[in-house]
């Protein structure tokens, strides 16, 4: 009962990371526009992200525009957008292995120790995507970060961190944490097993027991 809770909460987990990474990924709030000292145009924000800006006029209309070229973009998005793809594909993929290995699929010739195996993997992955998707989300922000205290960029080109970054680093911690449960869960359930499979004592029954007292008399009276 635990351990079918405790897959299912990581299954769980696993799933809202691998959502909050495919939304990252197309969501253009990445960069965002900064209002600061002479730069007071609120009625506009300009959104930039992995696949396209956008500019938002006073809450009511927006515009947005595929980028022309990958060479449009900074090196950091550049990367990013890599990242991101292969983030996006690891997630879905663990998740994925770990629905096959979840103790509750009932599968065609499969043993508890396969599935074991099979729940470990995807663990591993879920680690593997949620630092893959950490690499990009933290390089874009160290960027923004680095360039709104540079006194030599325009104020203009100053931009602040977007909701797409937050939501990155949520999305990371929850394929991470899933992946630590499936581990955990693995490494556990391998020492109960361990522990479970002792070698049995044997009891004799009632029929062997006279058996036997049968026999010892009757070697014993072969002497007289």
């Amino acid at each position: 009962m635990v351990s079918g809770a405790l897959q299912i909460a990581g299954l769980l987990v696993g799933g809202i990371g691998m959502i909050g990474t495919f939304a990252v990924t197309g969501m253009p709030q990445w960069r965002v526009s900064a209002f600061i000292e002479n730069n007071i145009i609120v009625f506009e924000t300009i959104w930039e992200g992995l696949w396209m800006h956008c500019i938002r006029q006073a809450n009511i209309r927006m515009q947005c525009k595929l980028y022309d070229s990958v060479l449009a973009l900074s090196p950091d998005l550049q990367a990013s957008r890599g990242l991101m793809c292969a983030g996006s594909v690891l997630s879905f993929l663990a998740f994925m292995v770990a629905i096959i290995g979840m103790k509750c699929t009932q599968c065609v010739q499969s043993s508890w120790q396969a599935k074991g195996h099979i729940i470990l993997t995807a663990g591993l992955l879920f680690i593997l995507s949620g630092a893959v998707e950490l690499i990009p989300v933290c390089w874009v922000a160290n960027t923004i970060i680095s360039d709104f205290y540079n006194p030599l960029i325009n104020v203009a080109q100053k931009r602040e961190l977007g909701e797409a970054l937050y939501l990155g680093w949520v999305a990371a911690f929850c394929l991470i944490a899933a992946g630590a449960i499936f581990c955990c869960f693995c490494r556990c359930w391998e020492k109960n097993r361990s522990y479970g499979y002792s070698s049995p004592t044997y009891y004799p029954t009632h029929s062997q027991r006279l058996q036997g007292k049968t026999e010892g008399s009757y070697s014993k009276s072969q002497y007289v």
